[in-house]
């Protein structure tokens, strides 16, 4: 299946990672981050397209990719301002609040 083909909000595996489809061509990891996906690229899609499921549902999963997003951003301003030395210390934390928004 091709990412033309999901609806926003679509779960589908590429390249072994799952992602949430965003954008007619971006889509988030689970694990955070964005990524443009190819339009030549199959995709295998791991629920049913968004636009048959519950709506609710649907924008809950657009809220936390939303706030992953925001989160993402916010993360890599964060590690450009903290110096080399707190950068570990910044990882940890950063993964702390992932673990928490699971």
């Amino acid at each position: 299946m091709k990412l033309q083909h999901l609806a926003i909000g679509a779960r589908f595996e590429y390249e072994g990672v799952v992602y949430v489809k965003t954008g007619p061509l971006t889509a988030a990891s689970e694990e955070g981050g964005q990524r443009i996906i190819p339009r030549y690229a199959i995709l295998k899609p791991l629920d049913v397209p968004a636009a048959e499921s519950n709506p609710s549902s649907v924008k809950g999963r657009l809220e936390a990719v939303r706030v992953r997003t925001a989160f993402e951003r916010f993360y890599e301003s964060c590690e450009r301002l903290v110096p080399e030395g707190s950068r570990n210390a910044l990882a940890e934390v950063r993964q702390q609040f992932l673990d928490a928004i699971k």
